[in-house]
């Protein structure tokens, strides 16, 4: 039976990783509310919200908003396949526990060997691949909601039924998405915390510059149009006059 000082290594890296994440998500939510726009999420809110609008009173556009829905819905039941299938192989990889939990520990100088330890590592991975999916059919639900609501007309509709309105319900099914796909992102130092605490550290801290980054949206260069040099009348005349 493992005691809780064999633990002690991987409590620490647990520990210190989860605080490197808090730290940039802290970084990041002091940046937003200065700059809405700062983050690629905050871009994408904006342009769900102006398309829904657009849609809603440009009647002609029906045909391209379900075909637009049902893009977002295939992407998102694609994505929460993939988690139900990454679910199974977690509860496999449970079942394995004493003949492969010190062997993944070969590259480690540092950590525990015990199976208890290597449950608790699975159920995390499990946990979040859980939540993946959770979001994912969340996302799908509320896409198939604002399927119907945004071909409403706008004259004469029910209150729920404005732009504004659906486009919230387009922005939940978004951010539903959006905490599907960082749960996919979170479970790569999870997977690498089976090989080690130190791998822990490592891959937390590669994470978190990825998403440094991907999640910015830094407000491109403006070009200024090109002016070209204005052609002498001289020139011209002498040129037609050939």
């Amino acid at each position: 039976m493992a005691t809780f000082a064999d633990f002690e290594t991987d409590l620490m890296a647990f520990s210190v990783s989860a605080a490197i994440v808090a730290a940039y998500y802290g970084f990041l939510n002091m940046k937003v509310r200065s700059n809405p726009t700062y983050t690629i999420h905050g871009v994408n809110a904006l342009a769900r919200s102006l398309w829904v609008e657009h849609i809603m009173r440009t009647p002609s556009k029906d045909v391209m908003a379900v075909q637009t829905m049902r893009n977002f819905i295939m992407g998102s039941s694609l994505m929460a396949s993939t988690a139900a299938l990454l679910i199974i192989g977690t509860l496999t990889l449970s079942g394995q526990a004493e003949n492969i939990a010190q062997s993944w520990h070969a590259l480690s100088f540092k950590g525990s060997f015990a199976t208890e330890l290597w449950i608790i590592k699975v159920m995390f991975l499990l946990l979040d691949f859980i939540v993946a999916f959770f979001a994912f059919a969340m996302s799908v639900r509320l896409a198939n909601h604002v399927v119907f609501m945004v071909n409403v007309p706008e004259q004469g509709a029910h209150h729920n039924f404005t732009p504004k309105a659906v486009a919230r319900r387009l922005q939940r099914a978004g951010n539903m998405f959006a905490i599907g796909m960082r749960a996919f992102l979170f479970a790569v130092p999870l997977v690498f915390w089976l090989f080690g605490p130190y791998f822990l550290l490592l891959s937390s801290v590669g994470l978190v510059v990825a998403l440094y980054h991907l999640d910015r949206c830094e407000p491109e260069e403006v070009l200024e149009p090109e002016i070209k040099p204005a052609i002498p009348a001289q020139v011209m005349q002498a040129k037609y006059a050939k």
